[in-house]
């Protein structure tokens, strides 16, 4: 799977919050000042050659819908940052949570009974 910009990010956000949409409703989600049409319309070009989006025709238009879902790309986004910056291991974003974000022995009691109740599926 290929990786988004920020920007693309945002707009995958938008179809998965809401479903299909057009790129003028894309825009219409934006608060004033709303970025261009155009603009908006390249990007959602650029996340359908990524394999992001799909499209339907509607006459000379076309409405945009997520073949990717969120889940699925947070989950392998998650798995690509354990395996660039903690040598793909776990136990090290553990680690670096517990060093770095003062995590109470409370806290990791928790985790460790939400990995127990897993482990026992």
């Amino acid at each position: 799977m290929k990786e988004l910009t920020t920007k693309e990010e945002e707009i995958m956000q938008f179809f998965w919050d809401e479903g299909p949409l057009f790129v003028k409703q894309l825009v219409d989600k934006y608060p004033d000042p709303k970025p261009h049409f155009n603009t908006l319309s390249t990007y959602v070009r650029a996340l359908e050659e990524k394999e992001f989006l799909a499209h339907e025709s509607f006459g000379t238009t076309y409405r945009y819908f997520p073949i990717v879902q969120a889940a699925e790309y947070q989950s392998r986004t998650l798995k690509n940052v354990v395996k660039k910056y903690f040598n793909n291991s776990y136990l090290n974003v553990v680690n670096s949570f517990i060093k770095s974000e003062n995590v109470s022995i409370d806290d990791i009691r928790k985790l460790l009974d939400e990995v127990e109740k897993s482990a026992e599926k």
